[in-house]
């Protein structure tokens, strides 16, 4: 198993929890838009346990992008990265991901279940092939939402935030049901990209067939 050292070149807040980390990019490293790989911290020689995350640059850049959500409640990995700075160490560990594009399509999220679609959509708008895919966004509030701008100009009103939380203009309100599909997705003939934690993306699994998707139309991923 090859493992590569990453040198942390920046970091910065994208929201109130999430991070941006950009580090150096091994030569010898190929992934595509949507798969991940797993991160650990390499501080004096000392490693923390490894946790997966997905790519958000593109393949053809110079340098890796991470976009990941933290947890300053909780002791683990995504904690220990609210204390990393410029030229502190990671080490990554072998590309996995069953995310991959398949199509004009529904991508569905919950929280940072978005990561794996950021350096798909990124991709397809390097070469204009945004077409009529769609975004559909859950979160706890507005706050919470993951590259809001950046998805606006890509897709437009193609992209639709749900909120649980929080009323707020433009967001619809509540958890996503077979009426917010039906409501929002006039086609379920196209594939469906899912990616979120376990129970939610279950639960989309039994709408989406009770509407009429076949199981192969389903690309998924848990957090």
């Amino acid at each position: 198993m090859v493992i590569h050292i990453l040198k942390i070149e920046s970091i910065s807040n994208i929201t109130h929890d999430v991070l941006r980390i950009v580090t150096d990019k091994p030569a010898a490293l190929e992934f595509k838009p949507g798969q991940a790989c797993k991160l650990a911290i390499h501080h004096s020689g000392v490693r923390t346990p490894s946790r997966p995350f997905t790519f958000t640059s593109l393949p053809e850049d110079n340098t890796l992008e991470f976009t990941i959500k933290t947890y300053p409640g909780h002791k683990g990995v995504t904690n220990a990265m609210l204390q990393l700075k410029p030229n502190d160490e990671l080490m990554l560990y072998p590309v996995f991901g069953a995310i991959a594009y398949k199509g004009e399509g529904v991508f569905i999220a919950g929280g940072a279940g978005v990561t794996p679609f950021i350096s798909i959509f990124r991709d397809l708008k390097e070469k204009h092939k945004i077409g009529n895919n769609q975004l559909l966004f859950a979160n706890k509030t507005k706050a919470d939402i993951i590259l809001d701008e950046e998805f606006t100009a890509l897709l437009g009103k193609a992209f639709v935030n749900i909120l649980s939380e929080e009323h707020a203009e433009g967001c619809e309100f509540g958890q996503i049901s077979e009426a917010f599909l039906k409501a929002n997705v006039s086609d379920f003939k196209q594939p469906f990209y899912l990616c979120g934690p376990p129970p939610m993306v279950e639960a989309l699994e039994s709408m989406l067939s009770d509407l009429g998707v076949r199981k192969d139309q389903i690309i998924k991923e848990t957090l």
